[in-house]
């Protein structure tokens, strides 16, 4: 059986007064051996940390754990600058950052910041675009030169360094096609997982896109943003009747997340609490010191080759 190595993560609160307790989580979560944290990017909100920003000063402070902007707010960033941009971060920390990816959702807010404003399907174009152009920026070679419907640069020259993995939070059918074609992951939106019915109508666009592109979609791995309660006891019901998941003992988080693993195909997780903000210090470290291990020794338990194979 092939399984991607799974990441393991957790989301945080960004606002202008978190800044000292998003430090302290990251480094705690860097010590704890999780794999990365996640920001959301709303440039537009004026009590908010900028996004990249923040990325840079935490992974300044930290040794082993990547940024994830979950996702980049691209109509407010343009694809040239932000290639510059991850490429710069993934320089000074030794690799450690994913470029997020939205299209841009909340146009009323997007535009009043004096960008123009898109259509849903141009806006999808300019992402697909950026993706592209990103990557044409980084991994040195000759000057670039790119003629897109939204994205024109002429002779420019690339960053020597390559461009970090790059994961979509992709709702729509153009979107979802566009990260089969050019993406390394896919974030489900709406905390999506892996029982829900947005999944299951989504991956197989992802994958078709993929396969029609020369790609295998296996490599187009599946993060999910997981939000839930650690409790000490296990629950009766560790999902809602609407089939959400609610959260349980480390067990029972642990029996859930290793069958999206080994049946699923997810390959990553991203703490989030039950009501989608920061989780607490306290289940942060019982996520990445008891809920983590767990799951990966059960996937590397299953997965590993028999014996003389």
């Amino acid at each position: 059986m092939s399984v991607q190595e799974v990441v393991f993560g957790f989301g945080a609160h960004s606002g202008i007064d978190d800044g000292p307790e998003l430090l302290r989580l990251a480094q705690q979560a860097d010590r704890d051996g999780l794999d990365l944290f996640s920001l959301s990017d709303h440039p537009y909100i004026g009590g908010r940390l900028d996004a990249y920003a923040s990325i840079g000063f935490v992974l300044g402070r930290t040794r082993h754990i990547s940024g994830l902007a979950n996702v980049t707010n691209l109509p407010t960033r343009p694809a040239p600058l932000l290639a510059r941009t991850v490429t710069s971060l993934s320089a000074l920390s030794g690799g450690r950052v994913v470029l997020g990816m939205g299209a841009g959702g909340l146009w009323d807010r997007i535009s009043a910041m004096g960008v123009e404003r898109l259509s849903p399907g141009d806006a999808v174009d300019a992402f697909e675009e950026a993706i592209v152009l990103v990557r044409k920026l980084s991994g040195g070679g000759p000057p670039v030169t790119f003629r897109g419907r939204h994205y024109q640069v002429n002779e420019i020259e690339p960053a020597p360094v390559a461009a970090p993995p790059v994961w979509t939070g992709s709702v729509g059918p153009k979107s979802l096609a566009a990260t089969g074609r050019v993406a390394d992951g896919w974030l489900p939106g709406h905390a999506a997982d892996w029982l829900s019915e947005r999944y299951r109508t989504s991956r197989p666009v992802v994958d078709e896109a993929a396969a029609a592109a020369g790609r295998d979609p296996r490599e187009i791995r599946t993060v999910f943003n997981f939000p839930g309660r650690i409790t000490d006891r296990p629950l009766t019901a560790t999902r809602d009747g609407d089939g959400r998941w609610i959260g349980g003992s480390v067990d029972q988080w642990a029996e859930e997340l290793t069958g999206a693993v080994l049946d699923h195909g997810a390959s990553g997780f991203i703490l989030f609490s039950p009501g989608g903000g920061t989780q607490d210090s306290a289940s942060l470290g019982r996520w990445a010191g008891e809920i983590v291990p767990a799951v990966r020794e059960a996937v590397a338990k299953e997965t590993r080759p028999a014996a003389g194979s």
